[in-house]
């Protein structure tokens, strides 16, 4: 079982690094961290186990937040009554809006253990290729809160940080037209 003692925190060189790609089909080592990460968020949306691990709650992770520099991401949450709960190898960003968005409140990050004020904007709307844990080709359109969280995890496997985004000069500029999502 995964805990935050497995996390990674900021400054940890494999944050910054390129993952590499999964050979497919995954070897029953890369499937078993891949569920494992899944298994992270759901235990860190769970109170008891919260409580009991002392783990922060998540709604998604890179394989690299836990020294693993491959292409791997978990996301697990619920948006509109609908649960996202993927294990991913290899996601790739196809095609996306021009139009942005950002967290209202900011983003966060279980590498991160400080606050970072500030917008993080983001493309509103994603087209997403990746293999599932089941060895399935999934092509996935997200929007709003989701298309933030899987950008934010395909991020991390390009060694880049949510705060990267944020503008320096003016941490609470909101592109032009862009949509705030309220969580």
């Amino acid at each position: 079982m995964l805990t935050m003692e497995d996390i990674i925190r900021e400054g940890h060189p494999v944050l910054r690094e390129r993952a590499q790609e999964v050979t497919l089909p995954p070897a029953d080592e890369d499937k078993e961290t891949l569920k494992k990460m899944l298994q992270y968020l759901k235990n860190s949306q769970d109170p008891e186990m919260m409580e009991k691990y002392q783990l922060r709650p998540g709604v998604g992770l890179a394989a690299p937040q836990i020294n693993v520099p491959k292409r791997m991401i978990a996301i697990h949450f619920e948006d509109d009554g609908k649960l996202y709960s993927y294990g991913l190898f290899n996601p790739k960003i196809v095609s996306h809006s021009v139009q942005k968005s950002y967290l209202s409140g900011g983003e966060g990050c279980l590498s991160v253990d400080r606050p970072v004020p500030g917008f993080v904007p983001r493309p509103s709307k994603v087209r997403i290729k990746a293999v599932s844990l089941e060895g399935e080709e999934l092509d996935l359109r997200l929007k709003g809160y989701p298309a933030i969280v899987i950008q934010h995890e395909i991020d991390h496997l390009n060694g880049v940080m949510f705060y990267d985004h944020i503008n320096e000069e003016n941490p609470f500029a909101a592109p032009d037209g862009s949509n705030p999502i309220e969580r």
